[in-house]
């Protein structure tokens, strides 16, 4: 693994045993990933992308085979180790945006610092930045039922970029939103990935994974295929000054 490298799995899989029959979500995959890369994980339904996913995230461990985090063994990782992993260096966006109906943009953004030793004041501070560059620092008061789906989802971006991760982990961002939305969405995990961060991306829209700079593609399992994109889409980039890294 070189000096470049943040993630490399090998031969990793993952086998579900329902009665008497095994399930290989994933099959064998191996794969590095670079820092500040741009990577589209691709492929249709039961294909293993959100599986692989889950553990690139270290939300699930592999059956069989090796992963190494920024040279780590996973697999050798305390449980605690793996919480401090998750909470500061990976951020996660999801399609359903995940946050909490009763806290504001501003505390749902904050919640991740909760644990990280950090006064509640400069906490609220630096989720009020974050929002800020996602375009949102007239909104950090409002409650989630108070703003739009693609609003939602610049609270759970920022939220996910509160701690300076190193990697986002997007998993079918713009799923929920409209087409004129979902390019506003993306150009802003284009801004972050150019501010130095590597982006992971699971969807199953061609015109998404089109923003990426490289392409993999999962079907039963396995790798079907892993391209550098050539036909890179640059998102129009909305009304507004993003400055992601604080």
């Amino acid at each position: 693994m070189n000096n470049n490298t943040i993630i490399s799995i090998k031969d990793m899989k993952k086998i579900y045993v329902m009665g008497v029959e095994k399930v290989f979500a994933l099959n064998g995959v191996s794969l590095d990933i670079q820092k500040n890369e741009y990577v589209a994980l691709m492929g249709p339904s039961g294909s293993g992308k959100s599986t692989l996913m889950n553990l690139l995230g270290l939300l699930d461990t592999p059956t069989t085979g090796t992963y190494l985090f920024n040279d780590e063994l996973v697999s050798s990782m305390s449980d605690s180790a793996l919480a401090t992993v998750r909470n500061k260096e990976i951020g996660f966006v999801f399609q359903t945006f995940n946050l909490l109906p009763r806290l504001t943009a501003l505390e749902n953004v904050a919640l991740p610092l909760v644990y990280s030793g950090i006064s509640k004041k400069n906490r609220l501070e630096k989720a009020f930045k974050v929002l800020e560059s996602v375009g949102l620092g007239d909104r950090v008061d409002h409650k989630p039922n108070e703003l739009s789906g693609g609003q939602r989802q610049r609270v759970a971006i920022a939220r996910a970029l509160v701690n300076d991760p190193s990697i986002i982990l997007a998993d079918e961002p713009t799923g929920n939103l409209d087409t004129k939305t979902s390019i506003e969405i993306m150009a802003i995990f284009e801004k972050i990935q150019s501010e130095g961060n590597t982006v992971i991306l699971v969807t199953h829209e061609p015109d998404i994974a089109d923003h990426a700079h490289r392409i993999i593609r999962l079907r039963d399992g396995l790798l079907e295929s892993d391209d550098k994109n050539e036909n890179i889409v640059k998102a129009a980039d909305p009304d507004h000054h993003y400055n992601v890294k604080s």
